[in-house]
């Protein structure tokens, strides 16, 4: 039986029907070769934004292709699943071939799925995954996050929902946070996965059952949710 942190109802769990273009998403890794370039396929995306040791922000890099199984960023991995996560799993980590892990920068690794927000976007969308402590250690932190960037105005970071991924328990658990996309028409929605570590600290996190959904409107309430932001980002990622 899975420990779930965040409860929704029970309509909240089957996937409600696509308004406008915006598009579902849900991938549990079992068909994903272990081998490189797997997750690009499926539309995986990475994004590094890397700051001082005191977090002022340096510069950025990307959006690239997912690498993965390269032991850099991420991996479709297994052995870590219980019954409900199968044979594979996704691993995500940092981006260890920066060489400024070792000048003790923070290094910001962002793995995720985007989308452009059709216009006359609306309704409360959820992002649910499952996850479980990897080898995160030390000063490193991670994060799932959902994320819209106005193109109209520099890629201005205009939400950022995130649940703190940090201090999992080694079980897995599900995890849901959400967002209503009403007014966003036309700009970029992701969500995803990142860590920020230094010194190449270990910071993997296990991830599996990776769902976007619309909220029923018929819902009796929302999920309950995490929203903050990291301390250590800019603002902007394209």
């Amino acid at each position: 039986m899975k420990s779930v942190t965040i409860v929704l109802v029970s309509a909240l769990l089957l996937t409600a029907p696509v308004a406008f273009a915006q598009t579902p998403y849900e991938q549990d890794f079992e068909l994903l070769a272990m081998v490189d370039g797997s997750l690009a396929a499926d539309g995986w995306l990475v994004y590094g934004n890397v700051s001082d040791a005191g977090g002022n922000y340096l510069y950025g890099h990307g959006p690239w292709p997912a690498p993965n199984n390269i032991s850099n960023w991420c991996d479709i991995t297994t052995g870590q699943g219980g019954i409900d996560q199968g044979d594979q799993q996704l691993s995500m980590f940092s981006d260890y071939n920066n060489p400024d892990h070792a000048l003790g920068y923070l290094i910001e690794s962002n793995l995720y799925q985007e989308q452009t927000l059709p216009v006359g976007a609306s309704g409360i969308w959820c992002f649910q995954f499952d996850a479980k402590m990897g080898d995160l250690t030390g000063a490193s932190t991670a994060s799932a996050f959902i994320k819209t960037l106005d193109p109209g105005a520099g890629y201005a970071l205009t939400n950022h929902i995130i649940y703190d991924t940090t201090t999992l328990p080694e079980t897995w658990g599900t995890y849901t946070i959400y967002l209503d996309v009403t007014g966003l028409d036309n700009q970029l929605f992701q969500i995803g996965f990142a860590t920020v570590a230094s010194n190449y600290e270990p910071c993997g996190v296990f991830y599996d059952n990776v769902f976007l959904f619309e909220l029923s409107p018929s819902a009796a309430a929302e999920p309950e949710s995490q929203s903050t932001t990291f301390t250590r980002i800019k603002a902007m990622y394209r």
